[in-house]
């Protein structure tokens, strides 16, 4: 890695403790400005094999240390990744476009979620259960599950990436992770702490290439005893039926289309303004982004004009330039996706109140845009967008806002704003989502339980919870 911010270093695979080359290289690309800035080492079969076998022997060694010098490890990295945060943040702003600002708050949140696991480690705890005779004796162990294949996407290329890396090396797994072609730099810096730490040859292993040929063989590897996977629910309903197959431990932290409820009694100036940050954050790139805004009625004139407001308000930019809020989207296929979207939406008689098209001919940019009227036959009702684009909607009562965020078969996040008790009980009690958040943007805490439900997903990747998964129990009796 560079030791200047404005280098942007060429990513190797890391097998085995060591940092290696590939099958062949690709080109990794700045969306703001769509140049070339470094090249990425893809694996193929041969490298993908012995990143396996490095994790099998990594396993081997790092179940038999103890969670007291697992937990110690771990926090060392963390502070390596805040003693880096710099050098790491513009990396990921070269490569995947957010503001310098969200970069640093990525990898020093990055750090904090090492520290949550690294406790976690520590509290693995078993259990004695009351025996029926004198002479026996029934104990609960929880043991490691094994070597883990982790599949990482580019959105938050260390927040998802530390999340499982984090909570398996807590645990005593090792690991094979399969970072993100797009975003590589930044996550290889996650690795290279982790080594710089002292973490054993073998244990972290990180791996690119094509993904449905990385998955395919990872998952159907012998060595491999669970997948943890962040993505699309298209690709995560394969992989859970590929891991299926291989009877390996699946989570899938999957698509989102979260609600976002603004009753009457709310306050809604800072409604608008709150769910608007949430929204543009990341370029709505993110996973719990606010995107059907279901506004009460008597409400919508008053929440539209402070959300437009601040939408318009928002400075697009190059994420290295001082003051910019919103970076390029990380790639071309996003910025027509949201092409398509807006012009599917104007199709179905939506307006655009603001934004709706290209920044500059330069970059991948997209405006912050804002569309009313669109009717539930629009796609951006039923797709999910990743991307900065807010369908705005009314709702005349309770039931009928409930229905609308219910409709469609994702369940990862959503949000509420009311002053009433009643209704925010009410609405905590008949979402159907994973995770609720209301009067305020709290989610994805690293002490906090984080996934999905319905087609959003299973498991959690948060929390005590997220160490479950990683965990096997073992219950012995024993006759004296």
């Amino acid at each position: 890695m560079s030791s200047t911010q404005s280098a942007y270093p060429d990513t190797q695979l890391f097998i085995d403790g060591a940092w290696r080359a590939g099958t062949r290289d690709t080109a990794v690309i700045n969306p703001a400005n769509e140049a070339q800035i470094g090249r990425l080492a893809l694996a193929g079969e041969a490298e993908l094999a012995q990143a396996a076998d490095a994790a099998a022997r990594g396993f081997s060694a790092w179940r038999k240390v103890s969670a007291f010098e697992r937990s110690k490890l771990m926090r060392r990295a963390a502070q390596i990744l805040r003693d880096r945060t710099e050098q790491i943040a513009a990396i990921m702003t070269m490569e995947q476009g957010k503001p310098l600002a969200e970069a640093r708050i990525e990898t020093l949140a990055a750090a904090d979620i090492i520290d949550w696991f690294a406790e976690e480690a520590r509290r693995t705890y078993g259990r004695v259960i009351p025996s029926r005779a004198d002479a026996v004796r029934q104990i609960v162990t929880r043991e490691p599950v094994g070597p883990v294949a982790a599949f990482t996407p580019w959105n938050f290329p260390i927040n998802q990436a530390v999340r499982k890396v984090s909570a398996a090396l807590a645990a005593g797994c090792s690991v094979v992770l399969k970072g993100p072609e797009e975003t590589p730099a930044s996550c290889a810096a996650l690795v290279q702490a982790y080594v710089d730490a002292g973490l054993p040859a073998g244990v972290l292993n990180l791996v690119f290439g094509v993904p449905a040929d990385v998955s395919k063989y990872l998952i159907s590897h012998p060595t491999i005893r669970k997948i943890s996977f962040t993505g699309s629910t298209a690709v995560g309903k394969l992989l859970a039926s590929l891991a299926g197959e291989h009877m390996k431990r699946a989570t899938m932290e999957l698509g989102g289309h979260a609600p976002a409820l603004v009753f009457a009694d709310s306050d809604v100036p800072r409604a608008a303004k709150l769910l608007a940050a949430a929204k543009f954050r990341n370029a709505g790139q993110v996973c719990i982004s606010p995107t059907r805004f279901l506004v009460e009625e008597s409400a919508y004139e008053e929440f539209t004009q402070h959300f437009v407001a601040t939408a318009r308000a928002i400075k697009v930019g190059n994420g290295l330039e001082d003051g910019v809020q919103m970076g390029a989207l990380a790639n071309g296929r996003r910025l027509e996706a949201m092409e398509r979207l807006v012009a599917d939406a104007r199709e179905h008689g939506a307006k655009v109140l603001t934004g709706g098209e290209r920044v500059g001919r330069e970059g991948f940019f997209f405006a912050p845009t804002v569309l009313v009227d669109v009717p539930l036959s629009a796609r951006i009702m039923t797709e999910e967008p990743f991307g900065p684009i807010a369908p705005i909607s009314t709702f005349k009562s309770y039931d009928e806002a409930i229905a609308e965020a219910n409709r469609l078969p994702y369940g990862l996040a959503a949000y509420a704003y009311t002053r009433s008790g009643a209704t925010s009980a009410a609405v905590s009690n008949d979402i159907e989502s994973g995770m609720v958040s209301i009067n305020h943007h709290g989610l994805s805490l690293p002490e906090t339980p984080f996934g999905g439900v319905k087609d959003s997903g299973y498991g959690s990747e948060g929390g005590s919870e997220a160490m479950e998964p990683y965990l096997v129990t073992k219950f012995v009796t024993e006759h004296r």
